[in-house]
């Protein structure tokens, strides 16, 4: 994977030179079993450069490996001021609130785009470094390592005991007959082979393992693809949320969104046509044990069809099913109770009914939220006039003197609503947003009761709150519906990252546990006419698998050109003391280690 990895058969220089050469010894034998560029040869005393020089050594350094892994660094770093501190384009509300509470730190996050991190200056120029960086050091790589594929295994150098894994022995075999078995045996063993050279400077030369650096370059390759797909899931995507009501519908256009963000290059126009409704939402719970109240069942039933005219279809949506449709996908992300309540003025008239959702706070369904009537109620004297009520729902109401108005359960086991009455100004023409969930009692009066309290009453379903002075009243009426809200997403480049996590996992396995190598086999004619066998291998890296391996090919070998007799001193040092009888791999003197 590195970038800047030597060639095997290298030696570097002295400590404060930059000088890289290759084995004298090895020569072509030993370069070239990997792409990773080479370091050039830069002395304290070169010219000054000119602009083209200093564009080149800037290129040169942000395609290294250093520089890669500093940029991978940096952009991980940035990455945690996302997760940690609000973010505009996931929560508007928590910044609001983060800005409110911390009045000196928020001027300086919000110079520095830590509200906005990855649409910020700095986590793009990261971004784009790296992405530069990567294609800098991938296509001349890809271009060698093609190179290398249509090429052929260099022959053997000329003094095979210089590499790492190395035997011999003598034989009675003709040289031609020793070269035919290797490089039949090396070809069953799928090694790429071939014979070097002819006559008495002939080999077979072999490599193996060319998927390590395939596996290099695919891990390079995922990581760009995986950038791609995040920069364009960023600027092409779109995410809204959407409260829906039992009975209710959805329509995907951008007015039917209670809240809707996209990315920079995203076209509402682009978003899908299709529409869905809630028929009905299911969720039963842990009744008893120490999971009491865990859901078991969560669940929205819904009708929807694609296109202006699709036909209708049945889908339950769950929280880890998602409804996919044209290239947009619906998923449940939460669920309440939704109080019906009817609102009568001081002559009976009806002058609101609704199901008013109200917002859950905790595990077990305790709500609030804010019922607001703001037409079409009069008080006694004929004035209009506007009503606002705090609203607190417990699904599940522990009961009266058994504890705080919390639920003890998420199913409406013992509905109860709690209500606060306000007359006034309800604020909702002042031109400033609202939130519909919460009461802005400023403009307001309250309510009293006869101790000259706020009014204040808990209800059962069916019962009735009756306001001072004949001015009207509110009941809870026993039609408790549900409600459930969903996201609905459009994410491009979701499957490209995926297949590019799949391919840096499989790549970066490859480039870990696959061993690109070389072996060579020569055999050529004694003085006395005995056959004298040398093999040797080369990895890339030092490993105990090359001389493993060389040991099993060497016997392999072995039976078929099988070690000569032994003969008398005389011939015995006439062919040469480093003749072997045994074909075990030992490292050859003068062998790295």
């Amino acid at each position: 994977m590195s970038k800047t990895e030597a060639p095997e058969g290298t030696t570097e220089a002295p400590e404060g030179t930059t000088e890289v050469r290759e084995d004298s010894d090895l020569g072509a034998a030993g370069a070239k079993l990997s792409t990773a560029p080479r370091e050039r040869d830069e002395s304290p005393n070169l010219p000054r450069l000119g602009v083209i020089g200093w564009v080149r050594w800037f290129w040169r350094q942000l395609t290294s490996m250093r520089v890669a892994l500093i940029l991978l660094l940096m952009l991980s770093l940035g990455a945690i001021p996302g997760s940690l501190i609000p973010q505009n384009n996931v929560d508007e509300l928590k910044v609001q609130d983060f800005m409110d509470r911390h009045t000196t730190l928020a001027p300086l996050y919000d110079k520095l785009q830590l509200f906005d991190v990855y649409s910020s200056v700095w986590f793009s120029a990261i971004y784009i470094l790296l992405f530069v960086s990567l294609i800098g050091c991938i296509v001349p790589r890809t271009w060698q390592f093609v190179g290398q594929l249509r090429g052929r295994p260099p022959g053997a150098p000329k003094k095979l005991t210089r590499l790492p894994a190395y035997t011999t022995w003598r034989t009675e075999a003709e040289p031609e007959q020793v070269h035919e078995a290797a490089l039949a045996m090396l070809k069953q063993r799928r090694f790429r082979a071939h014979t070097a050279g002819s006559g008495a400077g002939g080999s077979v030369a072999a490599e193996k393992g060319y998927l390590r650096e395939a596996g290099n370059l695919l891990f390079h390759i995922a990581l760009i693809v995986m950038l791609i797909a995040f920069a364009a899931g960023q600027l092409f995507k779109s995410e809204g949320g959407k409260l829906v009501m039992e009975g209710d519908g959805f329509a995907n256009t951008l007015s039917q969104y209670d809240d809707f963000k996209s990315g920079s290059l995203y076209d509402t126009d682009d978003l899908a046509p299709f529409s869905f409704k809630l028929d009905n939402f299911v969720g039963t719970y842990q009744e008893k044990g120490p999971n009491r109240g865990t859901a078991r069942t969560y669940r929205a039933d819904v009708t929807y069809s694609e296109g202006a005219d699709g036909a209708e279809k049945k889908k339950s949506i769950e929280v880890n099913k998602p409804l996919d449709v044209d290239g947009s996908k619906v998923y449940l992300i939460g669920h309440g109770f939704a109080p019906a309540v009817t609102v009568r003025d001081g002559k009976g008239k009806v002058v609101y009914r609704a199901s008013v959702p109200v917002l859950p706070i905790d595990q077990n369904g305790t709500a609030t939220g804010a019922i607001k009537v703001m037409d079409g109620y009069r008080d006694k004297n004929g004035r209009p006039d506007q009503l606002g009520f705090n609203a607190f729902f417990v699904p599940t109401f522990a009961g009266v003197g058994k504890g705080q108005m919390f639920s003890q359960f998420p199913a409406p086991n013992y509905p109860v609503l709690a209500l606060s009455a306000y007359h006034g100004s309800l604020g909702v023409n002042s031109g400033v947003p609202q939130n519909v969930y919460q009461l802005d009692t400023r403009k307001m009066t309250k309510f009293k009761d006869a101790k000259g309290e706020l009014l204040k009453q808990r209800l059962r379903p069916g019962e009735t709150m009756k306001l001072p002075d004949g001015a009207g009243s509110i009941t809870f009426e026993k039609d408790l519906k549900e409600w459930a809200t969903f996201q609905i997403s459009q994410q491009p480049g979701t499957k490209w990252a995926l297949a590019g996590a799949i391919g840096a996992v499989v790549g970066l396995a490859g480039s870990l546990f696959i061993q690109r190598r070389r072996v060579w086999v020569r055999a050529v004619r004694g003085a006395d006419g005995v056959t004298v066998v040398e093999m040797a291998g080369l990895g890339r890296s030092e490993s105990a698998k090359v001389p493993e391996e060389l040991s099993q090919l060497a016997a392999q070998l072995h039976d078929q050109a099988p070690t000569a007799p032994a003969q008398d001193p005389d011939a015995e040092a006439t062919s040469g003391s480093d003749a072997a009888t045994d074909p075990d791999v030992v490292p050859a003197e003068g062998a790295e280690k």
